[in-house]
């Protein structure tokens, strides 16, 4: 064979290696591209009994498409990052951005699923948003300022947004709904009086603030409103100021804007100490507290009666496809008790809608500001939670709001609220 043969062979091998190393779906025997997926959420602490169904579910949706994508050209790949420390025992900043950092240096990462807090997403999202964008979806953060740009709200959206592109969206409604429902809701419950604590977190006091908020609207009287410290070893000198600040007595109730990891479940120990049970002294908090793990960490007794608010409807109430998952969910992992997962299971259905949009236009889904247009230009989906849409701010136009009562030990819906 002439050397001009080798020459031409060897040109030939050079090029199908480098095709093979761009990883493409042109690769030689039909391989794949491989996309990148992950989530960052705390994994260590009390929210674990959360997030684990939230992960749990998002591989679920996973599972159910073989991990692959637009007619088998992509395969997927899903990591589940964690960003808390066993230092904080709940979500750490400095892990935060350290997986938000580590995500936008990845070029394969398309989408950013989480976070769980909406303090941590308050750190991630501009480090993203310089990324491409690398778009951002959270099944749980619930503090209105992330979104949404009102004077009235906390949080300041805009300085999150650095190249002036959203790429951050959430499935699950936000505080500044959630906080305005469950003023009126303690207000049924025959509370005219509430005294307001918070975690001093953005999440915790951002609701806690719309709750003040609506109740000074609709006529309950805000006897009190303080921040509280998670660290503290217990709260009995809290409790006894509170058991007199109304005239003398207690308040009719009492408001938590906290997550679980910060103490939950002994404020509420030393509540019951001081004031009595929740019945005798209501007691209601946020999502952050409608989880096992701050009925276990108070004890059953302790928190019969206490209620808490979650976005979206129960999971017996779901729609079809929502029925359809909590089966699944159930079939593969036990029985589901955390509505979170839910969301969950939501948010990746998102992210693959996104990438199949994306080449069902033709484009190219290892594209991050072609994954993220298509994330925002989601209408009319017809997911686990219902139909829905996003809006330019990457909100879900879902509002329907679900308030739990502890019963013999665990959470039960009591009624769906807008």
């Amino acid at each position: 064979m002439s050397k001009r043969f080798f020459a031409v062979l060897s040109l030939l091998v050079v090029a199908s290696m480098a095709l093979a190393a761009c990883g493409g779906a042109a690769a030689g025997g039909g391989e794949s591209a491989t996309l990148k997926i992950v989530s960052s959420l705390p994994m260590t602490g009390s929210s674990l009994t959360q997030t684990q169904t939230i992960v749990n579910a998002m591989q679920l949706r996973l599972e159910q498409v073989e991990s692959k994508a637009c007619g088998g050209k992509y395969t997927i790949e899903y990591e589940a990052w964690d960003d808390a420390s066993a230092a904080l025992g709940k979500w750490d900043p400095a892990v935060e951005t350290e997986n938000a950092n580590k995500a936008a240096a990845d070029p394969s990462i398309i989408a950013y699923l989480g976070t769980f807090n909406s303090g941590a997403a308050k750190l991630s999202i501009p480090i993203l948003n310089n990324a491409g964008p690398l778009t951002m979806i959270s099944p749980a953060n619930t503090n209105p300022g992330l979104t949404k740009a009102d004077k009235d709200l906390p949080g300041v959206t805009d300085s999150y947004y650095p190249t002036g592109v959203r790429s951050y969206s959430r499935v699950v409604a936000a505080d500044d709904i959630q906080g305005k429902v469950a003023a009126n809701f303690v207000k049924s419950l025959g509370a005219t009086t509430v005294y307001i604590l918070d975690d001093q977190e953005l999440y915790g006091k951002g609701v806690a603030d719309v709750f003040e908020a609506t109740a000074k609207e609709i006529g309950l009287t805000v006897v009190g409103h303080e921040g509280i410290d998670p660290k503290a070893a217990d709260y009995k000198a809290l409790m006894t100021k509170i058991s007199t600040s109304n005239a003398g007595g207690p308040p009719d109730a009492i408001y938590v804007g906290m997550v679980v990891d910060n103490n939950a479940s002994q404020l509420l120990k030393d509540k019951v100490a001081i004031m009595g049970d929740n019945e005798t002294v209501k007691y209601a908090g946020p999502d952050g507290i409608q989880t096992q793990a701050f009925i276990d960490g108070a004890g059953a007794d302790v928190a019969e009666g206490a209620y808490a608010s979650v976005a979206g409807v129960a999971l017996d109430k779901l729609p079809p496809a929502g029925l359809q998952f909590v089966k699944d969910y159930t079939a593969k992992f036990g029985a589901l008790t955390e509505p979170y997962a839910v969301y969950g299971y939501e948010t990746m259905n998102v992210a693959l809608k996104a990438i199949e949009d994306v080449c069902a236009a033709g484009g190219d889904p290892t594209d991050r500001a072609a994954i993220n247009k298509a994330v925002f230009a989601i209408k009319n989906f017809d997911g686990a939670l219902g139909t829905w849409s996003f809006d330019a701010n990457g909100d879900a136009s879902l509002t329907d709001m679900t308030f739990y009562q502890v019963q013999n030990g665990a959470y039960v819906a009591v009624g769906t609220f807008k």
